[in-house]
């Protein structure tokens, strides 16, 4: 089996119990390790991730401490960076084992092709966010927080997260309609030029999967921190599940 997850956003500050919240995490990674060949993160796992020279974002020690278990065990594990933990700078993979993506990847599983990617790059109509996700790319910007102490960077970024957050709440998870949501329309303009089965998403928060024409499917893989949704592929059939449904 194949899994795909999104948008726990571990360490928000929306989050009542954060301990109760990465517990959670590590309870489905530990389900689904039974029979999982490959786990993919598809962005914004971390409410808030920065890798410093010599320090990583305080806590999150029982998740990294399971994914490094699960690779350890042979089980393959691809991150995706989204926009809220952009940067990272080697640790997962060296530290971790994790496979780390930082543009959109295509890959086949089993035999269908899949284009995997965040998908907060197709926001970009949404005033002020192209101006603010070039600066959080831009190589300089990243020097230039990295040099700042950790514990202020850490402050500013998890603030910064919660100010966002909390102001596009009812619209990161509202559906806009096939004919308005960026997601959809890009992977309808995507799929007629790309021989592609399934283009997965993370990002907006919502469950979708659409099936378009000639049987390609576009999948919206929710969230991990609200409605605990996540994909599954067996090597023929794509499925959402939940896992809040589980307990």
């Amino acid at each position: 089996m194949i899994y795909f997850v999104s948008d726990a956003h571990l360490g928000s500050l929306l989050v009542k119990d954060n301990r109760a919240h990465e517990k959670k995490l590590v309870d489905w990674l530990e389900k689904v390790r039974v029979d999982a060949t490959a786990i993919y993160l598809l962005g914004d796992i971390f409410d808030f991730w920065f890798e410093y020279e010599t320090v990583v974002p305080k806590g999150f020690v029982r998740v990294l401490g399971k994914l490094a278990e699960l690779t350890d065990a042979g089980i393959e594990i691809h991150f995706f960076i989204g926009n809220h933990d952009i940067w990272t700078f080697g640790y997962l993979e060296k530290e971790l084992g994790l496979i780390v993506h930082k543009e959109a990847y295509t890959t086949k599983l089993g035999d269908k092709t899949f284009y995997m990617v965040h998908g907060d790059g197709l926001h970009l109509d949404r005033n002020g966010f192209a101006f603010i996700r070039k600066i959080f790319h831009s190589r300089f910007a990243q020097w230039l927080f990295g040099n700042f102490p950790p514990r202020l960077g850490q402050r500013f970024g998890y603030n910064w997260s919660y100010r966002n957050r909390l102001n596009l709440i009812y619209e990161e998870t509202t559906y806009k309609g096939e004919n308005e949501e960026n997601i959809v329309v890009f992977a309808k303009q995507y799929a007629q030029n790309h021989d592609v089965d399934f283009m997965i998403f993370g990002h907006r928060h919502i469950a979708l999967d659409l099936l378009l024409k000639d049987n390609k499917r576009v999948v919206i893989l929710g969230d991990f921190v609200g409605i605990f949704s996540y994909g599954v592929f067996d090597g023929n059939e794509f499925r959402l599940e939940y896992f809040e449904h589980e307990q």
